[in-house]
């Protein structure tokens, strides 16, 4: 319906967001717990509450930051819209022109006549709290313009004094960084092409000291998986904000007379504490009508097993073995294509490789599916080798700038999948392998940033053209395949972003299997993306990544919350660590369910030697933890654990699961409460906590908690 009110309250999830309408463009003025059945009265209060006076020493009036702050109504920070008409129009002065708005939803368009912009912000509340937005821009000129920035913009509030994100690198993603939300602009930008190792899956402003069990913060997510802004940045006039959009390269986004551009959404959250914040964002994932809800098949990839060193007998006998403990899901990782005998050379050449499957891949699926699992492939379609058949024949379609190739990585370059015939080979070979073998699930890779990404058809930077390409090439296999699952892995979790989520069901979230370097990869990748969603697998006893030598149990215990898998040569496994292992995949399915639904929960503990983390059930009447020593402490026992997430009043028994080997304790006593499970109630269990297990450096223990009233 068509608004005309003076401030708008939506509502939903437990989230509020208030509207002031009166500035030239509206503003957010309040977005956080929902303030209840508020009257019309009240809400506008609080919108005339939150504007500013004119000071001395600024402009002729107080200064608003609106849903698109420029700088024709006194903004001097970052502005929502940057661009121009070969550098005319390079000041917009975009003003309300109509509003449509329910309880939970509300659509603002803007024009600006001289510069011949219309805008449109879009914002809404879903059941889980989170605030989605969008912004569209239109050229409604004669001529074309040049799009340089758009930005989504929220407010935060003055309590916001710290900044948290992640930084990483390939084989270390995701890890946090903290920063005084001081006056100006922490900025993260992805120029790579694909979000990238580094890249921050959310920024956050909070209190300062925020944790995972307390502290008012919120956050913001792009959905979107190619180059990106994201930004927290406080001003002088005491206005503090998160902002977001597409990071556009110089001529990649220019509109033609009527054309119009929107940003990818930016996903906004809050919470007291971490838990609460990534619950809201769990339960939103999780309500998208394509979410993954059959139970997560526990899955063998082949990689570390066997590298490159393929053969069908081979196959079959690691096949063998990965049922007999368990296995649901079986996956042909690199080296079944034409020529691929390394990573050197075959990339784009997908057809299957003779040499290697004379037969094709037929016998190895109709083996692997006669053991009762799926079987999945790995591909790497964006990519391609100079050293490939397709790269000789068509050099022109590899992304480069006029006149050169960029730089190898990985002794490789990117297809440009905006090129007509490139995606049409693309497509057709990846319908070609699905339509012609048992294939339930492609592994997708994408192993190499993008360096110099222009087209050869247009000559421009065609990144943000390759993501959409991208983006119909998985649409298209999932509606021509029903069923079919895609793993979404980028030098393991350099591309883990909603967009891409919208079109797969896994997340590989790193190659370092390393269960200690794991737990903070984890860790953080899980604030944004449910469990069932991150691929966490038991790899063999020494690391491939790190050369860390690690006991079966803290190996399994650190998989068990994900989408568990196996990494590993289990042929090669003893008798004793098959046992183990079939134990640990009995476990995960026994307690699947749970760790798929649930809510995923840390806790702050002052000692920064130990990890305990978990997942408490919708319902609170159960619950799964797993405590880490990570290294050695300077308490001897350790200190008492305390379990964040349970209902205070709920009476819970806890017990030390079955699944959990003695062979990683290190007191000299049995632990007081290891026989008889004790029995405490939710806030005893949060505030007074237990003594754990006294454990060997890099040992775990998997807790089990049950209401009993």
């Amino acid at each position: 319906m068509n608004s005309s009110a003076a401030a708008l309250h939506l509502r939903h999830g437990g989230t509020s967001v208030v509207i002031d309408t009166t500035p030239e463009f509206p503003a957010i003025v309040y977005w956080g717990e929902s303030l209840g059945q508020a009257s019309t009265a009240e809400v506008e209060s609080l919108a005339r509450a939150a504007r500013n006076q004119r000071v001395s020493g600024y402009l002729d009036r107080g200064v608003t930051l609106s849903l698109l702050p420029q700088a024709s109504t006194g903004w001097f920070g970052t502005p929502g819209l940057e661009g121009s008409r070969a550098g005319r129009s390079f000041a917009p002065a975009v003003v309300t022109s109509g509003i449509d708005a329910n309880e939970t939803s509300a659509t603002i368009r803007g024009t600006d006549a001289a510069a011949g912009l219309a805008v449109t912000v879009t914002l809404d509340l879903d059941a889980a709290g989170i605030l989605r937005t969008t912004v569209a821009l239109t050229n409604t000129a004669s001529d074309d313009y040049e799009l340089a920035a758009l930005r989504a913009t929220l407010p935060v509030p003055v309590s916001a004094r710290e900044v948290m994100d992640t930084t990483g690198r390939h084989l270390r993603e995701r890890h946090p960084q903290r920063y005084p939300f001081t006056i100006g602009r922490h900025e993260r930008d992805s120029r790579r092409g694909r979000p990238g190792a580094d890249a921050p899956l959310l920024v956050l402003a909070g209190t300062p000291g925020f944790g995972f069990e307390s502290g008012l913060v919120h956050g913001i997510h792009l959905a979107w998986s190619g180059n990106f802004q994201l930004a927290a940045e406080r001003t002088g006039n005491g206005l503090a904000l998160l902002q977001a959009g597409e990071l556009l390269l110089p001529g990649e986004v220019r509109l033609a007379p009527g054309e119009s551009y929107r940003t990818p959404v930016v996903i906004g959250a809050w919470g007291e504490g971490l838990n609460a914040l990534s619950a809201s964002l769990h339960d939103s994932v999780r309500s998208r009508p394509q979410h993954p809800r059959s139970p997560r098949p526990v899955t063998l990839n082949t990689w570390e097993a066997m590298y490159f060193d393929l053969d069908t007998e081979r196959l079959r006998t690691l096949a063998d073995a990965a049922a007999a403990v368990g296995v649901e899901r079986f996956v042909l990782d690199d080296g079944w294509f034409l020529g691929r005998r390394d990573d050197t050379a075959g990339l784009g050449d997908w057809y299957v490789d003779p040499a290697v499957f004379p037969e094709g891949l037929g016998p190895i699926i109709r083996h692997v599916t006669g053991l009762g699992m799926e079987f999945g492939l790995w591909v790497e379609p964006e990519m391609i080798n100079p050293d490939s058949e397709l790269a000789r024949a068509h050099p022109d379609w590899i992304l480069q700038p006029e006149g050169r190739l960029p730089i190898e990585g990985r002794g490789q370059h990117v297809l440009d999948l905006s090129h007509p015939d490139a995606y049409a080979y693309l497509s057709e070979r990846l319908h070609a392998l699905l339509d012609e073998n048992d294939i339930a699930y492609l592994k997708w890779d994408h192993n190499r940033d993008l360096v110099d990404p222009g087209s050869t058809v247009t000559g421009a930077a065609a990144v943000h053209a390759n993501v959409e390409a991208l983006y119909r090439l998985l649409d298209g296999l999932k509606e021509a395949h029903p069923g079919l699952e895609i793993e979404s892995c980028a030098s393991g979790g350099a591309r883990v972003d909603l967009g891409i989520a919208d079109r797969t069901d896994r997340f590989w979230t790193s190659d370092c299997i390393d269960p200690i370097e794991r737990l903070g990869i984890q860790k953080y990748t899980s604030l944004l993306v449910p469990y069932e969603m991150l691929g966490a697998h038991i790899s063999g006893p020494e690391s491939h990544s790190t050369g860390r030598t690690s006991r079966l149990a803290l190996r399994g215990a650190t998989a068990l919350f994900g989408h568990l898998g196996i990494e590993w040569n289990v042929t090669t496994a003893s008798p004793d660590d098959l046992a183990q292992l079939t134990r640990w995949v009995e476990f995960h399915k026994a307690h699947r369910e749970l760790l798929h639904s649930g809510h995923a929960v840390y806790a702050d503990l002052p000692d920064d030697s130990v990890d305990l983390r978990g997942v408490v059930a919708g319902e609170r009447d159960r619950a799964l933890y797993v405590f880490t020593q990570v290294g050695s402490s300077n308490a001897y026992p350790g200190d008492a654990i305390t379990l964040p997430g349970l209902d205070d009043d709920t009476v819970y028994e806890v017990s030390l699961s079955d699944v959990t080997e003695r062979d990683g304790f290190n007191g000299q006593s049995p632990l007081p409460w290891l026989d008889a499970p004790l029995r405490m109630s939710g806030r005893a269990l949060r505030r007074a906590g237990l003594r754990p297990p006294v454990l060997f450096p890099e040992s775990a223990v998997v807790l089990l908690v049950t209401a009993v009233g």
